[in-house]
């Protein structure tokens, strides 16, 4: 009785399997050309038009538009938290189906805006400077963050530029930063500031002003000044894509030679890959801005879609330096880099 049982149960089971084998297989789905059209998007580059950093963000936005087809509008804010909350919700108010800006302004100031956009059907993202509580709430709605770990690529910045520098105990690190602004964004200039603490390093510090932040070669009699009052720095470092593509400036303009000051920075720039050719510039490291527009477009695409919950993706993972340069500048030049 026992074997008929077991002999039936095969039978069943190979004739289960046979019948499955012969059922047409589930059709996948075929690529989609522009499968984002219809979706609009209004999109932050952050600087002004035509900026430094600001550029290859612009350029991700603009490849992922093509690549995928959303309507995109693109809101220039100078670098200015406070002229980008208004274009937020200048923003909000045309209805788009995503937002991608950055947490430039902090929390307090720009949850109301996540809060009203998820309550219209808007899907709110960030990028370069995350928001990480409104993260934390909406990420399963499609908020996201494309981006550095903003106080780690700080600190890390800090340490290995005291560290190749030769920076010892006592050594005067000067530092260009923003500090004071709010939320993420002054995290990372904590950052390269707890490091030179740990160095125990004689620090100098400088808030960036706001002429500076928007231009920053308004800050050139700035850096001349400190430099001329402290010539015994040994390193400085611009927290600010912009301050550090115009280190040539700075440097010719304070009379430095190539290697009298170790000088390190955040973002590639063309500028930025000839002061290392030249020698002014010693250490960058990457934030990989490119990737900072072009996929929040996409995760914003996804996310209304299909329903994807929003992604959350560290882009700062490399250093550049005289010995990997000549393969960046090249994309550094046209602004992918």
């Amino acid at each position: 009785m026992k074997s008929d049982f077991v002999t039936g149960a095969l039978f069943v089971a190979a004739a289960t399997v046979t019948a499955f084998a012969m059922a047409p297989a589930t059709q996948a789905a075929d690529p989609v050309e522009k499968w984002c059209s219809g979706v609009k998007i209004a999109a932050f580059p952050g600087g002004p038009q035509g900026g430094v950093f600001a550029n290859n963000v612009l350029n991700g936005f603009r490849q992922a538009e093509q690549d995928l087809g959303p309507d995109v509008t693109y809101y220039f804010s100078d670098w200015d938290p406070n002229k980008m909350l208004q274009q937020i919700q200048q923003a909000l108010t045309t209805k788009p189906d995503g937002i991608a800006t950055y947490g430039f302004a902090g929390e307090a100031a720009t949850a109301p805006f996540v809060e009203q956009a998820f309550a219209q059907g808007t899907i709110f993202t960030t990028l370069n400077t995350g928001l990480p509580e409104s993260q934390a709430k909406f990420a399963p709605q499609g908020f996201g963050y494309v981006g550095a770990p903003n106080y780690k690529a700080g600190y890390a910045l800090g340490s290995e530029a005291i560290k190749r520098a030769g920076v010892t105990k006592g050594d005067t690190v000067f530092v260009w930063g923003l500090k004071g602004q709010g939320g993420d964004r002054g995290q990372r200039t904590v950052g390269v500031l707890d490091a030179v603490e740990e160095a125990g390093a004689k620090l100098l510090y400088q808030e960036i002003d706001a002429a500076t932040n928007a231009n920053p070669n308004a800050g050139t009699a700035t850096f001349v000044g400190l430099i001329k009052a402290n010539p015994e720095t040994k390193l400085v470092v611009t927290d600010h894509g912009g301050l550090t593509s115009t280190v040539g400036i700075y440097a010719e303009a304070a009379s430095l030679k190539p290697g009298d000051v170790y000088f390190a920075g955040f973002d590639m720039s063309p500028n930025s890959a000839q002061a290392i050719e030249q020698g002014y510039q010693n250490l960058v490291i990457d934030q990989q801005p490119y990737l900072q527009g072009y996929l929040p477009i996409l995760n914003i695409c996804m996310s209304k879609k299909y329903g994807m919950s929003g992604l959350d993706i560290n882009t700062a993972g490399a250093f550049v330096d005289a010995s990997n340069v000549a393969a960046i500048a090249p994309l550094a030049a046209v602004e992918i880099r």
